[in-house]
């Protein structure tokens, strides 16, 4: 991975068919991902269950580019190295999780992955104060944890802004989990955001074998976010 403020779609599989993962990560790819984003829920940190390492290890073949894996897990710590090993890229674990952050990201860059520290809606931006220098990501979660499919939290606008003027010019991209779509990925983009996950958001109305779709959706979240951050599309 290599650092750089462009904006970046990340699907998450969340969205995707659960029988054909392996196919859905290449497709999506294909039609213009940047990153693969895997929800991991444990049923006791959030209300869902969803995948673990074994998923993780099973989709990586598939997926040429990032595995960002966002652990919605408590406690995350003794489950760190099987998703390393597992081929993530990013780890990201939450603010909320467990009581020592710190250590939690020191092992995740001990084990080779990017560290990431994801907010939930009524956590402060502060909470990442001191951390700053040590982690590679910040995921703003704009939806309460859990399920795909929620409304966009429009409060946590002014928490990107906030972080953004708090990562100053350390390499740290800003991530957006939860409702985004060509409505609401503008709105990030413009605050700071630079990596956005989409889930129905991109796989709506297309499959392994009507891909298009994917791509026409993906289109859609990037140019709506480029175009609030001025870059030309």
């Amino acid at each position: 991975m290599t650092f750089d403020r462009s904006i970046k779609i990340a699907p998450s599989i969340l969205a995707a068919d659960f029988a054909n993962f392996g196919a859905e990560c290449a497709t999506v790819e294909e039609q213009g991902a940047d990153w693969i984003h895997v929800d991991v829920m444990d049923g006791h940190f959030v209300p869902n269950i969803t995948f673990g390492p074994a998923t993780c290890a099973a989709i990586r073949p598939h997926i040429k580019g990032v595995m960002d894996v966002h652990l919605m897990i408590a406690p995350a710590d003794p489950y760190l190295a099987e998703f390393a090993k597992a081929g993530a890229d990013v780890l990201t674990v939450h603010a909320e999780a467990g009581p020592h952050l710190h250590r939690s990201v020191q092992m995740i860059r001990d084990l080779g992955c990017k560290a990431g520290v994801a907010l939930n809606p009524a956590t402060p931006a502060n909470a990442v104060e001191y951390v700053l220098d040590r982690i590679d990501l910040i995921c703003v979660m704009t939806v309460n944890p859990g399920f795909g499919g929620q409304s966009f939290i429009d409060s946590q606008i002014e928490k990107v802004r906030q972080l953004r003027a708090m990562i100053g010019d350390r390499p740290i991209h800003i991530e957006i989990d939860g409702g985004m779509t060509p409505t609401t990925a503008p709105l990030m983009a413009a605050a700071g955001a630079d990596v956005l996950v989409a889930g129905s958001a991109v796989f709506k109305g297309g499959s392994v074998t009507n891909p298009a779709p994917y791509g026409e959706n993906i289109r859609a979240i990037r140019a709506a976010a480029e175009k609030a951050t001025g870059v030309l599309v």
